[in-house]
C-alpha cells in the first residue's frame, strides 16, 4: 500500500511541475528538436560539438556539478552538467524541473573523462517532454513477466537484452527481404481474411464478413495463394507477414506469428535445402557476426558444411517396429501402439485420425530428442496434403524440415501440382475433419481451379521468424521475441 501511495505522490509532484511550467510560459511538450546526430553516432565524434536527444535514465548531482545518462533504443551516453558551462538559472531548472524518465535535448562537446567514459559536456539542456509517471523503482533489473509483456516500453528502457533482441529482429526481417529480392524473388501480398482453411494443418480463427455475409477465417498460411501466383507466371515469390492459428499457448507457440514463405518454379526440395542453408549461414554472419549459438546448453553451428540428415520414414519404422504407412484405421493404429507399450490409451485419446497419430508419435519419439541442426526428410504423404508424392512410393512426399533442439524452424517440400492427386488429398482431409480432426484443411475449389489450369514444378518453404529469434537468443518463452504479445 505504501508503494501505491509513493507512486501517487510522485505523480502529483510531477503533475504540479507540469502545471507550474505551463503557467510560466514553458512549452512542456515540444513540437520537435533539431538533432545533429543520434546518440550512437555522437559516441564516434570525440572533440566535436553535437546536439542529441534521449530519455534521461540516470542522474547524480553533486552540488554544482554532476552526471546524467540519456539513451535511445540503440545506445546511451553520459552527460556532464556543471555550473562552468550552464548559467545558474538553467542549472537550477535542470535540477528541480527535470526528472528521471523525461526526454531532453543536449548540446555540447563530446570528450572522454579521466575514467575513459565517453561524455557530452552539456552547454545547454532542453526539456523536450515530461514523463508524468516515474520509471519503476528497480527498472534497471525489470524482471516481472506481466510488466515486461504488458508494458514492453519499460522492458526496452530497462533491459539491454530486450533491446538487442528487437533490434536484431528488425535486422533479420530486413535481411530476409533483401536476400530474397537479390536472388530473384518478388514479394507479393495475399489475403489475411479468407473463406477456406488451407495451406497448413492447423486450427483457424473464425470471423464474420458482414458486408458480404460470409463466414471467414484468418489465414493459417500463405501457401495456396503464392502458388496461384506461380500459376499466373511469377517464377519466384515470397511473403513475409502474419499468420494466425487458434491453438494451445505454450512457451514455443504463438497464435499470431510471423513467418516468411517463398516458392520457386522449377526447383525441387533439394534445391530448397541448398538455398536455405546458404541463406541461413549468410543471415547469421551478417546479423549476428557468427554462425554459432548456444541454445539450452547446446552449441549449434548453422555454418557447418554438412548438416545431419534423418529419414523420417525409416526412423519411425525403427521406433514402431512395423510399417505405419499401411495404417488406415485410427483405432487399429492406436491399439498397435498401446500393445507395443509405446503409449497409453490416455496419451492417444485426443487424436482421431491416422495423420494426427503419426504426428504425435513423431513429436514425442523423434523431434524431442534432436539437437541439430537436422534435416528431416522423407515424410508420410498423409501429413502433407499439398506436397509432391515421391515417384517411387506415393505414400511418401518429397519434403523436409529443419529441426533444432526439438523445435521445427522450417517446413518445406516439392509442391504437389497434379490437380487430380490434389483433389484426392483434400477430399481425404475433409473426411478427417468430419471425424473430428479440427486441424484438417478445407476443400479449396479456387486453388484446385488454378491448379487445373496448370502449374510448373515448384518447391516452397516456410520459415518461422519468432521461433528462430527465440533459438538464437536462447530465450525461455517465444513471447520474448514479440514486442506486444497478446495477454489475458
Amino acid at each position: 500500500m505504501a508503494e501505491v501511495n509513493n507512486l501517487s505522490n510522485e505523480i502529483d509532484v510531477r503533475r504540479n511541475k507540469i502545471l507550474s511550467l505551463k503557467q510560466s510560459g514553458e512549452i512542456v511538450y515540444k513540437a520537435k528538436f533539431d538533432r545533429t546526430c543520434s546518440i550512437k553516432q555522437a559516441r564516434e565524434k570525440l572533440g566535436e560539438k553535437v546536439k542529441i536527444a534521449g530519455r534521461m535514465v540516470f542522474r547524480r548531482v553533486m552540488g554544482k556539478f554532476g552526471f546524467m545518462q540519456i539513451r535511445d533504443i540503440e545506445a546511451a551516453i553520459q552527460v556532464s552538467v556543471g555550473r562552468n558551462e550552464i548559467n545558474e538559472e538553467d542549472y537550477d531548472f535542470y535540477k528541480k524541473m527535470i526528472d528521471l524518465g523525461d526526454f531532453v535535448g543536449v548540446e555540447g562537446e563530446v570528450y572522454t573523462t579521466q575514467t575513459g567514459e565517453i561524455t557530452v559536456r552539456a552547454e545547454k539542456i532542453t526539456l523536450l517532454s515530461k514523463a508524468l509517471r516515474p520509471l519503476p523503482e528497480k527498472f534497471h533489473g525489470l524482471t516481472d513477466i506481466e510488466t515486461k509483456y504488458r508494458q514492453r516500453y519499460l522492458d526496452l528502457i530497462a533491459n539491454q537484452e530486450a533491446r538487442d533482441v528487437f533490434l536484431t529482429r528488425s535486422k533479420i526481417v530486413s535481411f530476409i527481404r533483401r536476400y530474397l529480392e537479390d536472388n530473384g524473388f518478388i514479394e507479393i501480398e495475399t489475403p489475411i481474411i479468407q473463406t477456406n482453411v488451407s495451406g497448413a494443418s492447423a486450427k483457424p480463427f473464425f470471423t464474420k464478413h458482414n458486408a458480404l455475409d460470409l463466414d471467414c477465417n484468418l489465414r493459417i498460411a500463405t501457401e495456396t495463394w503464392l502458388k496461384e501466383a506461380i500459376a499466373g507466371g511469377f517464377d519466384r515469390v515470397f511473403e513475409l507477414g502474419k499468420d494466425f492459428r487458434n491453438e494451445g499457448m505454450d512457451a514455443t507457440h504463438l497464435q499470431e506469428f510471423t513467418q516468411v514463405e517463398w516458392y520457386a518454379a522449377y526447383w525441387d526440395f533439394e534445391d530448397n535445402i541448398a538455398f536455405f542453408q546458404n541463406f541461413l549461414k549468410t543471415l547469421m554472419q551478417q546479423c549476428l557476426g557468427t554462425t554459432k549459438i548456444t541454445y539450452q546448453g547446446n552449441e549449434i553451428d548453422f555454418g557447418k558444411e554438412n548438416w545431419e540428415r534423418i529419414d523420417y520414414i525409416a526412423k519411425m519404422r525403427e521406433i514402431l517396429g512395423f510399417d505405419f504407412l499401411q495404417e488406415e484405421d485410427a483405432q487399429e493404429f492406436k491399439n498397435k501402439l498401446i500393445s507395443a507399450k509405446l503409449f497409453t490409451k490416455t496419451d492417444l485419446e485426443p487424436y482421431n485420425s491416422v495423420r494426427a497419430i503419426i504426428d504425435f508419435v513423431y513429436k514425442k519419439k523423434i523431434r524431442e530428442n534432436i539437437v541439430g541442426p537436422v534435416i528431416l526428410y522423407n515424410y508420410p504423404a498423409v501429413l502433407k496434403p499439398l506436397a509432391r508424392r515421391n515417384d517411387k512410393d506415393e505414400r511418401i512426399v518429397d519434403a523436409f524440415q529443419i529441426v533444432v533442439c526439438g523445435a521445427e524452424l522450417v517446413n518445406a517440400y516439392s509442391e504437389l501440382v497434379d490437380p487430380i492427386a490434389q483433389r484426392q488429398t483434400l477430399e481425404s482431409q475433409m473426411r478427417d475433419k468430419l471425424k473430428g480432426d479440427d486441424e484438417a484443411m478445407d476443400l479449396d475449389e479456387g486453388f484446385l481451379l488454378a491448379m487445373e489450369h496448370g502449374m510448373p514444378p515448384i518447391s516452397g518453404l516456410g520459415f518461422g521468424i519468432d521461433r528462430f529469434i527465440m533459438t538464437i537468443f536462447d530465450l525461455p518463452n517465444i513471447r520474448d521475441t514479440v514486442l506486444f504479445p497478446i495477454m489475458r
